[in-house]
Protein backbone atom coordinates (compact mmCIF):
# COMPACT_ATOMS: atom_id res chain seq x y z
CA UNK A 1 0.00 0.00 0.00
CA UNK A 2 2.85 2.63 0.48
CA UNK A 3 4.61 1.97 -2.93
CA UNK A 4 0.98 2.54 -4.40
CA UNK A 5 0.35 6.03 -2.14
CA UNK A 6 3.86 6.61 -3.58
CA UNK A 7 3.14 6.26 -7.31
CA UNK A 8 0.07 8.11 -7.21
CA UNK A 9 1.78 11.50 -6.80
CA UNK A 10 4.34 10.30 -9.45
CA UNK A 11 1.41 9.55 -11.83
CA UNK A 12 -0.50 13.09 -11.11
CA UNK A 13 2.67 14.81 -11.95
CA UNK A 14 3.15 12.85 -15.36
CA UNK A 15 -0.04 13.51 -16.11
CA UNK A 16 -0.26 17.58 -15.18
CA UNK A 17 2.91 17.38 -17.14
CA UNK A 18 1.52 15.94 -20.29
CA UNK A 19 -1.23 18.26 -19.88
CA UNK A 20 1.22 21.25 -19.82
CA UNK A 21 3.02 19.82 -22.55
CA UNK A 22 0.12 19.71 -24.73
CA UNK A 23 -1.06 23.40 -23.87
CA UNK A 24 2.39 24.70 -25.08
CA UNK A 25 1.92 22.35 -28.44
CA UNK A 26 -1.17 23.68 -29.11
CA UNK A 27 0.02 27.28 -28.62
CA UNK A 28 2.80 26.63 -30.39
CA UNK A 29 0.55 25.48 -33.59
CA UNK A 30 -1.85 28.39 -33.17
CA UNK A 31 1.48 30.99 -32.96
CA UNK A 32 2.57 28.66 -36.33
CA UNK A 33 -0.49 29.29 -38.25
CA UNK A 34 -0.68 32.69 -37.35
CA UNK A 35 3.02 33.23 -38.78
CA UNK A 36 2.04 31.34 -42.07
CA UNK A 37 -0.99 33.99 -42.40
CA UNK A 38 1.19 36.94 -41.44
CA UNK A 39 3.58 36.05 -44.38
CA UNK A 40 0.96 35.12 -46.87
CA UNK A 41 -1.06 38.72 -46.29
CA UNK A 42 2.51 40.51 -46.50
CA UNK A 43 3.07 38.36 -49.49
CA UNK A 44 -0.15 39.61 -50.59
CA UNK A 45 0.59 43.51 -49.83
CA UNK A 46 3.72 43.22 -51.46
CA UNK A 47 2.36 42.16 -54.96
CA UNK A 48 -0.32 44.58 -54.68
CA UNK A 49 2.03 47.27 -54.04
CA UNK A 50 4.07 46.04 -57.32
CA UNK A 51 0.78 46.48 -59.60
CA UNK A 52 0.53 49.98 -57.68
CA UNK A 53 3.99 51.21 -58.56
CA UNK A 54 3.82 49.85 -62.20
CA UNK A 55 0.21 51.94 -63.08
CA UNK A 56 0.82 55.17 -64.46
CA UNK A 57 0.25 57.89 -61.45
CA UNK A 58 -2.82 58.94 -62.24
CA UNK A 59 -4.72 55.64 -62.50
CA UNK A 60 -6.45 56.23 -59.30
CA UNK A 61 -8.29 59.23 -61.07
CA UNK A 62 -8.97 57.62 -64.63
CA UNK A 63 -10.33 54.48 -62.69
CA UNK A 64 -12.49 57.12 -60.58
CA UNK A 65 -13.49 58.92 -64.35
CA UNK A 66 -14.38 55.11 -65.83
CA UNK A 67 -16.28 54.17 -63.27
CA UNK A 68 -18.43 57.53 -63.26
CA UNK A 69 -18.55 57.57 -66.61
CA UNK A 70 -20.25 53.94 -66.65
CA UNK A 71 -22.88 55.21 -63.80
CA UNK A 72 -23.37 57.90 -66.57
CA UNK A 73 -24.25 55.87 -69.12
CA UNK A 74 -26.35 53.55 -67.08
CA UNK A 75 -28.66 56.44 -65.81
CA UNK A 76 -28.72 57.68 -69.58
CA UNK A 77 -30.31 54.22 -70.74
CA UNK A 78 -33.02 54.03 -67.40
CA UNK A 79 -33.93 57.57 -68.89
CA UNK A 80 -33.81 56.75 -72.26
CA UNK A 81 -36.16 53.46 -71.19
CA UNK A 82 -38.70 55.95 -69.00
CA UNK A 83 -38.74 58.23 -71.85
CA UNK A 84 -37.26 61.29 -70.13
CA UNK A 85 -34.45 63.26 -70.75
CA UNK A 86 -31.14 63.06 -69.07
CA UNK A 87 -29.70 66.28 -68.58
CA UNK A 88 -33.08 67.49 -67.40
CA UNK A 89 -32.91 64.71 -64.30
CA UNK A 90 -29.22 65.58 -64.20
CA UNK A 91 -29.89 69.46 -63.02
CA UNK A 92 -33.10 68.07 -61.30
CA UNK A 93 -30.71 66.02 -59.00
CA UNK A 94 -28.15 68.83 -58.38
CA UNK A 95 -27.71 71.25 -55.45
CA UNK A 96 -27.43 74.78 -55.88
CA UNK A 97 -24.20 74.19 -53.14
CA UNK A 98 -23.34 71.58 -55.39
CA UNK A 99 -23.72 73.85 -58.80
CA UNK A 100 -22.29 76.91 -57.25
CA UNK A 101 -18.96 74.70 -56.12
CA UNK A 102 -18.67 73.37 -59.80
CA UNK A 103 -19.02 76.59 -61.69
CA UNK A 104 -15.93 77.75 -58.73
CA UNK A 105 -14.08 74.75 -59.70
CA UNK A 106 -14.54 75.35 -63.84
CA UNK A 107 -13.23 79.09 -63.06
CA UNK A 108 -9.88 77.48 -61.54
CA UNK A 109 -9.33 74.98 -64.06
CA UNK A 110 -9.18 77.01 -67.20
CA UNK A 111 -7.84 80.66 -65.93
CA UNK A 112 -7.09 83.61 -68.38
CA UNK A 113 -3.18 84.33 -67.64
CA UNK A 114 -3.32 86.77 -71.06
CA UNK A 115 -0.69 87.13 -72.84
CA UNK A 116 3.02 85.76 -71.79
CA UNK A 117 4.95 84.78 -75.07
CA UNK A 118 4.33 82.88 -78.18
CA UNK A 119 5.08 79.93 -77.22
CA UNK A 120 2.17 79.92 -74.32
CA UNK A 121 -0.07 81.85 -76.76
CA UNK A 122 0.42 78.71 -79.34
CA UNK A 123 -0.11 76.05 -76.68
CA UNK A 124 -3.10 77.55 -75.50
CA UNK A 125 -4.56 77.39 -79.04
CA UNK A 126 -3.29 73.82 -79.88
CA UNK A 127 -5.03 72.84 -76.40
CA UNK A 128 -8.39 74.47 -77.14
CA UNK A 129 -8.37 72.95 -80.63
CA UNK A 130 -7.29 69.35 -79.26
CA UNK A 131 -10.81 69.36 -77.02
CA UNK A 132 -12.91 70.26 -79.23
CA UNK A 133 -12.00 67.03 -81.78
CA UNK A 134 -14.18 64.25 -80.74
CA UNK A 135 -12.71 61.26 -82.05
CA UNK A 136 -14.63 58.53 -84.58
CA UNK A 137 -14.45 55.62 -82.61
CA UNK A 138 -16.63 53.24 -85.12
CA UNK A 139 -13.99 54.83 -87.99
CA UNK A 140 -10.96 53.73 -85.49
CA UNK A 141 -12.41 50.49 -85.03
CA UNK A 142 -13.24 49.80 -89.01
CA UNK A 143 -9.67 51.37 -89.91
CA UNK A 144 -7.96 48.94 -86.92
CA UNK A 145 -9.75 45.67 -88.21
CA UNK A 146 -8.89 46.48 -92.10
CA UNK A 147 -4.96 47.30 -91.49
CA UNK A 148 -4.40 45.62 -88.36
CA UNK A 149 -0.42 46.33 -86.85
CA UNK A 150 -0.01 48.39 -89.24
CA UNK A 151 -2.52 51.13 -88.12
CA UNK A 152 0.34 51.54 -85.75
CA UNK A 153 3.14 52.59 -87.70
CA UNK A 154 6.80 52.36 -86.26
CA UNK A 155 10.36 53.60 -87.42
CA UNK A 156 10.47 51.00 -90.91
CA UNK A 157 6.63 52.22 -91.90
CA UNK A 158 6.49 54.13 -94.81
CA UNK A 159 3.56 57.11 -94.38
CA UNK A 160 4.12 59.38 -96.78
CA UNK A 161 1.01 59.07 -99.43
CA UNK A 162 -0.50 56.47 -97.83
CA UNK A 163 -3.60 57.98 -96.18
CA UNK A 164 -6.22 59.36 -97.49
CA UNK A 165 -8.42 61.06 -95.97
CA UNK A 166 -12.09 60.67 -95.87
CA UNK A 167 -14.28 63.35 -97.22
CA UNK A 168 -16.36 63.85 -94.34
CA UNK A 169 -12.97 65.03 -92.37
CA UNK A 170 -11.89 67.04 -95.65
CA UNK A 171 -15.57 68.74 -94.62
CA UNK A 172 -14.62 68.72 -90.96
CA UNK A 173 -11.36 70.69 -91.40
CA UNK A 174 -12.54 73.36 -93.56
CA UNK A 175 -15.64 73.92 -91.60
CA UNK A 176 -13.59 74.51 -88.64
CA UNK A 177 -10.48 76.69 -90.41
CA UNK A 178 -13.81 78.97 -91.49
CA UNK A 179 -15.08 79.10 -88.33
CA UNK A 180 -11.27 80.24 -86.93
CA UNK A 181 -10.91 83.08 -89.66
CA UNK A 182 -14.43 84.46 -89.00
CA UNK A 183 -13.57 84.47 -85.17
CA UNK A 184 -10.36 86.26 -85.76
CA UNK A 185 -11.82 88.86 -88.13
CA UNK A 186 -14.11 89.88 -85.08
CA UNK A 187 -11.29 90.69 -82.70
CA UNK A 188 -10.55 94.29 -82.35
CA UNK A 189 -7.54 95.75 -84.11
CA UNK A 190 -5.31 98.29 -82.89
CA UNK A 191 -6.90 101.94 -83.67
CA UNK A 192 -4.69 104.21 -86.62
CA UNK A 193 -3.33 107.39 -85.16
CA UNK A 194 -5.15 110.27 -85.48
CA UNK A 195 -2.91 113.44 -86.30
CA UNK A 196 -5.91 115.70 -85.71
CA UNK A 197 -6.48 114.78 -82.42
CA UNK A 198 -5.65 117.17 -79.01
CA UNK A 199 -1.93 116.23 -77.35
CA UNK A 200 -2.63 116.22 -73.79
CA UNK A 201 0.18 113.53 -72.31
CA UNK A 202 3.88 112.80 -72.35
CA UNK A 203 4.04 109.73 -73.60
CA UNK A 204 2.19 106.48 -74.01
CA UNK A 205 1.33 105.66 -70.83
CA UNK A 206 0.09 108.97 -69.79
CA UNK A 207 -2.17 108.99 -72.74
CA UNK A 208 -3.54 105.41 -71.56
CA UNK A 209 -4.44 106.98 -68.22
CA UNK A 210 -5.98 109.89 -70.04
CA UNK A 211 -8.41 107.51 -71.72
CA UNK A 212 -9.27 105.94 -69.03
CA UNK A 213 -9.69 109.37 -66.80
CA UNK A 214 -11.88 110.65 -69.72
CA UNK A 215 -13.93 107.54 -69.92
CA UNK A 216 -14.73 107.39 -66.54
CA UNK A 217 -15.36 111.65 -65.33
CA UNK A 218 -15.02 112.92 -68.87
CA UNK A 219 -18.86 114.13 -68.62
CA UNK A 220 -18.30 115.35 -65.25
CA UNK A 221 -14.68 118.14 -65.84
CA UNK A 222 -16.27 118.70 -69.72
CA UNK A 223 -17.13 122.50 -68.46
CA UNK A 224 -14.26 122.49 -66.78
CA UNK A 225 -12.28 121.71 -69.74
CA UNK A 226 -13.72 124.08 -71.99
CA UNK A 227 -13.18 127.00 -69.68
CA UNK A 228 -9.90 126.09 -69.44
CA UNK A 229 -9.60 126.33 -73.26
CA UNK A 230 -11.50 129.52 -73.36
CA UNK A 231 -9.61 131.27 -70.46
CA UNK A 232 -12.61 132.05 -68.58
CA UNK A 233 -12.31 129.43 -65.33
CA UNK A 234 -12.27 131.21 -62.35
Amino acid sequence: SGSEDEARPSTAAAAAAAQKREERLRKFRELHMKRNEARKLNHQEVVEEDKRLKLPANWEAKKARLEWELKVEEKKKECAARGEDYERVKLLEISAEDAERWERRKKRKNPDLGFSDYAAAQLRKYQRLTRQIKPDLEQYEKLKEQYGEALYPTSDSLLHGTHVPSKEGVDRMVADLEKQIEKREKYSRRRPYNDDADIDYINERNAKFNKKAERFYGKYTAEIKQNLERGTAV
